[in-house]
């Protein structure tokens, strides 16, 4: 088979179809685009989870006998909690608060940008407590049931539970951002297999010739598959440039501040890079597998 027929074949092909090309090339291109939005969603879930996770710590809050009576933590009931707790396997650090480190540690960092808030604090606000740092958040059961109902603790509190109420989030970005890729991607293969059609009618006689002189069906047919190939790749390529101007140009100013304050994981040029060629590969495949379903079912003879 003669490469310069192929090539020629083409080009032909995509210049006589040019708006409907390019109708294919932008609709290809915006819905592999918002696929790889979503892989980008999903890398920045994960690199973010493991930042939060290994900051996720347990709290346990002592009840406000124990809060008033013991504020340094040398009575029985609370000196017990704190050797039970440094004890117990996977648990790595154990810090007391007395209530007058929690309204400390509560208007110099979690109201530190709120000063009106701040001021509303007081030493009856919030009730001593433990602060524990587990090797495995996936622990947070343990220490739940054996230190729960213990006399002392009012309450534990698993910081795991609020970082994955974050993720829901980031989890519904990314499905919305699937789901719009997913009716894109029904509209690319509809003007795949437009394309195609149109491109076999328009070039029905000189095909017809080419089978009288024994052409193969396979032969006559391949430059047809190629054009979605080349039109499929040309919109991902422009995808995948999309996403490099877009965390560029918009991300990084957008998300500058969660980056430094490391709430969220950055996207960096490395992540854009690790999803192009699944890009390239699931548009290629798209367009091969569409074109030659449409050739088969259209192309009879």
């Amino acid at each position: 088979m003669r490469a310069s027929f192929l090539f020629s074949e083409v080009v032909t092909g995509l210049r006589r179809n040019f708006t409907m090309t390019v109708a294919m090339i932008l609709t290809t291109a915006i819905s592999l685009g918002l696929f790889g939005a979503g892989l980008l969603v999903v890398q920045m879930a994960d690199k973010t989870q493991r930042i939060f996770l290994d900051r996720v710590e347990v709290q346990l809050f002592l009840t406000d006998d124990v809060s008033t009576l013991d504020p340094d933590c040398e009575q029985d009931i609370c000196r017990t909690l704190r050797s039970d707790l440094e004890n117990t396997p996977s648990v790595v650090s154990v810090q007391y608060l007395n209530r007058e480190d929690a309204v400390a540690d509560a208007t110099e960092r979690v109201f530190k940008d709120q000063p009106e808030l701040a001021e509303l604090v007081s030493a009856d606000s919030f009730p001593a407590s433990f602060k524990v740092k587990l090797s495995d958040p996936d622990r947070f059961g343990v220490i739940q049931d054996e230190f729960g109902s213990r006399p002392g603790v009012e309450s534990v509190l698993n910081q795991k539970d609020l970082v994955e109420r974050l993720f829901s989030v980031l989890s519904g970005v990314r499905n919305a951002a699937f789901a719009i890729a997913v009716v894109q991607a029904v509209a690319a293969i509809l003007l795949i297999a437009n394309m195609v059609q149109i491109a076999a009618f328009t070039r029905r006689t000189e095909v017809g010739i080419m089978r009288l002189v024994g052409a193969t069906r396979w032969y006559t047919q391949l430059p047809f598959l190629l054009e979605a190939v080349v039109a499929a790749v040309i919109g991902a390529v422009l995808a995948i440039a999309a996403l490099f101007t877009a965390r560029s140009a918009f991300i990084d100013d957008v998300l500058a501040d969660v980056y430094d304050a490391n709430i969220v994981a950055r996207v960096t040029t490395s992540d854009v890079l690790l999803v192009s060629p699944i890009l390239v590969i699931v548009g290629v495949g798209m367009a091969a597998i569409t074109a030659y379903a449409t050739l088969r079912l259209y192309v009879r003879e």
